[in-house]
């Protein structure tokens, strides 16, 4: 035992279990992972080196709270990998490191627990040697070794721009590396800018983003014998799912987690090259139920922004199908006021909207966001029916939540799958299979146009553009008249003025893109917004990929998706600000600025309260999420809660988050609601800094039910106060 003692206060423990902490773990780590890239090792031996050469003589109590918090974005990245496949950008890190949104993004459990496990012995047996040591001094570093940490960087830095990989970020880089990389290309893009002075950028060309396009060949002579239509969006799914895409794109990736649905692709039109525009839900039903691309940042979603709108709405597919005849349905399987939903799916023009509140059937599972897919699919197929017996067509959108984080399966699917995810989507696969198996017998297919896609891409580790990779699966009454494979360019911003083509129906100049029913000779522009990557196609074979805002790599590519694309250089300046002008005048297409529009969540519904708080999220009472608030303004809220029921008191919390991150604006930590005494609340606060994926959570617990009669929010310039009329100074928040 002293002889294990004497070993551990030797110098060269101290140093040896650094070196198997910051070098040795993250190297054997990266192989276990299936990270393997000569550029991932080297970036993982430039940040090893680099903490070696800070940490080495700094006391123990100094060097602690580094390696904490580097080892936190080690497993940190490694569970967003696994979970959407992507590496984290700086604004991800405020959530990452928050304990309750990885609670509940991963149902409790981690991917890979033993990367923590590894991490956190590695660690301790370097604060024993710390400890065990003190009081003797730590030789002094060769010399030459203060130099490998740079000499690594460069290497790293020459690779990258002559031979540049187009490895996945996380297989390249180490996080703090590539946080690094990004920091010090800025200040060079700021630097040239600053040196070419400020230079006046003429408005870039929109026509062939923002306009309609039916100049196509239509791929059906006669009139649509359809008289119905069914848009099916499964949550989080990628195009590389479908068997027919990943043959049609040539790409690698061999897993075959949906086979039902890759079946059932052949009996219908697909679109191999099908791009989903953003990230979020709420977006993705924007972009194709609005013929309109969302932000292509993380500002407020623009289908909460259209709330504000009495006119754009009117030319969104459901407004549109329903002024032609159809009756207009929604279905998710999920409470439907988080992200406004309640509010948004009328505004746009369906006549009934539902949630979890309508399934009377009970779940197969637990599941916190709501249904269960096959739960799911057995109440929408009793929907379909009784749609059935009424006399005017329809339109039914259905929204499914199994395949969202954290995610869930049964027993014996979760024995069968290497993963809770994978799991997940063969379950989702089957009740799928099992849905449409129903439609065909109920003759439902006869007359129904059947649009299956995704609202967004969870992503696909080692696949290039997962995250923007949806797919369209079309299948009509006139299927064998249709192309098996469609070629071209299409994403969701097509799918409105697509069904509306089929119908012959007139398409409002108000919505954009091409019919999925038409057959183009020319290539055409489109965009997307994913992982922190503006990625824009010219139409032409140019692809660029843009890290914001004035950055990019630009590759010869036929098409968006693609299994590879052949680089051809990198650029800033004029070519980056046009591309990233684009961007922004399509944030732009409904609202000019995020300043003054005041936004109204509250309503007069009758909210059940739950006997506790569960889920941050799924539990929200409001729909007030991912609001953006400009530098140096000023956000006003005022809110109303009643407990509807006599003699029951309703407990009430408010809590503020960014980028799902905790923010403290001096909110009380639990207030009161009561029938005689509503809760009445008006408070603000300043923005000293742009807000981004802002959002308002509002829970309560308790007996009864409650009305949120109010809840108005509203952001402007100091000194323009007057939007919001004035609240006695005795409305103050209650607490208890």
């Amino acid at each position: 035992m002293s002889a294990l003692f004497n070993r551990l206060r030797r110098p060269s423990a101290r140093l040896f279990s650094l070196t198997l902490l910051v070098l040795i773990v993250p190297v054997c780590l990266r192989a276990a992972l299936g990270w393997s890239t000569p550029l991932g090792y080297l970036s993982d031996l430039a940040i090893g080196s680099l903490l070696i050469v800070l940490l080495h003589r700094r006391a123990w109590w100094l060097a602690l709270p580094v390696l904490l918090f580097w080892g936190l974005l080690a497993v940190a990245t490694a569970e967003l990998v696994s979970a959407v496949g992507r590496l984290p950008t700086p604004s991800d890190i405020h959530y990452l490191i928050d304990p309750q949104f990885v609670e509940n993004s991963t149902g409790g459990g981690l991917a890979h627990p033993a990367l923590g496990l590894t991490l956190l012995l590695a660690l301790l047996f370097w604060l024993l040697t710390q400890v065990t040591a003190r009081g003797t001094p730590n030789p002094a570093l060769p010399r030459a070794l203060w130099s490998a940490p740079l000499v690594l960087f460069a290497a790293h830095w020459g690779v990258q721009n002559l031979w540049p990989s187009e490895a996945d970020p996380w297989r390249a880089y180490n996080l703090p590396h590539q946080l690094m990389a990004s920091e010090v290309a800025d200040l060079q893009i700021r630097a040239e800018e600053w040196l070419d002075g400020d230079v006046e950028e003429p408005a870039p060309a929109m026509t062939g983003l923002t306009d309609v396009d039916l100049n196509g060949q239509k791929l059906l002579a006669a009139p649509a014998q359809a008289r119905n239509v069914l848009i099916i969006a499964l949550e989080g799914i990628p195009g590389a799912y479908i068997r027919a895409n990943r043959v049609a794109i040539g790409s690698h990736y061999q897993e075959d987690l949906m086979p039902n649905l890759s079946r059932w692709a052949e009996r219908g039109m697909n679109t191999p090259d099908y791009v989903l525009h953003t990230h979020q839900t709420i977006r993705g039903l924007y972009a194709m139920l609005c013929g309109d691309y969302d932000k292509l940042n993380n500002g407020t979603p623009k289908g909460v922004e259209m709330l504000t709108l009495n006119e754009r709405n009117q030319a969104c597919l459901p407004a549109q199908l329903r002024e032609h005849g159809f009756s207009t349905h929604y279905l998710q399987g999920a409470g439907l006021r988080f992200m406004a939903k309640d509010k948004i799916m009328p505004h746009i023009g369906f006549d009934v909207t539902h949630g979890l509140e309508w399934f009377t059937n009970s779940n197969y599972l637990e599941f916190p966001w709501g249904k269960d897919d096959k739960a799911f699919f057995e109440g929408a197929l009793d929907y379909v029916g009784q749609l059935k017996k009424q006399k005017k067509p329809w339109m039914l959108t259905l929204l499914t939540v199994g395949t969202h984080q954290p995610y869930s399966a049964p027993e014996d699917y979760l024995e069968r799958y290497e993963t809770p995810k994978q799991a997940a989507v063969g379950y989702l696969d089957d009740a799928l299979e099992q849905f449409l198996s129903g439609l065909e017998r109920q003759g439902v297919l006869k007359d129904t146009l059947v649009v299956i896609t995704s609202d967004e891409s969870h992503g696909i580790d080692g696949v290039r553009l997962a995250s923007s990779w949806g797919f369209n699966l079309t299948l009509a009454p006139e299927h064998e008249q249709l192309p098996r494979l469609n070629k071209g360019v299409y994403g969701h911003v097509d799918l409105s003025t697509s069904i509306l083509d089929y119908f012959d129906l007139p398409v409002p100049s108000a919505l954009s893109g091409r019919s999925l029913f038409r057959d183009y000779d020319t290539g055409r522009e489109i965009m997307s917004f994913t992982n922190g990557k503006l990625r824009y196609h010219n139409g032409q074979g140019i692809f660029a990929e843009c890290d914001m805002p004035r950055r990019c790599r630009y590759y010869e590519s036929a098409g968006f998706i693609a299994e590879s694309a052949t680089y051809k250089g990198n650029y800033s300046g004029h070519p980056a600000r046009q591309i990233a002008a684009r961007a922004n005048a399509l944030d732009l297409s409904l609202l000019r600025t995020p300043l003054n529009h005041r936004y109204q969540f509250g309503s007069t519904n009758v909210i059940p309260l739950q006997a506790q708080i569960n889920n941050d999220w799924a539990d929200n009472l409001i729909g007030a999420q991912y609001l953006e608030m400009p530098k140096g303004s000023h956000t006003r809220v005022r809110l109303t809660v009643r407990s509807v029921d006599p003699q029951q008191t309703a407990y009430i919390q408010l809590k503020a988050k960014e980028f799902e991150q905790d923010v403290q604006i001096g909110l009380p930590s639990e207030m009161v609601a009561t029938p005689e005494q509503p809760l009445q609340m008006n408070f603000s606060f300043d923005n000293p800094q742009e807000r981004k994926a802002f959002s308002f959570h509002l829970l309560g617990y308790g007996l009864g039910a409650v009305e949120v009669t109010d809840f108005s929010v509203v952001t402007e310039l100091p000194g323009q106060e007057d939007l919001f009329e004035e609240v006695p100074e005795d409305e103050t928040a209650q607490s208890s």
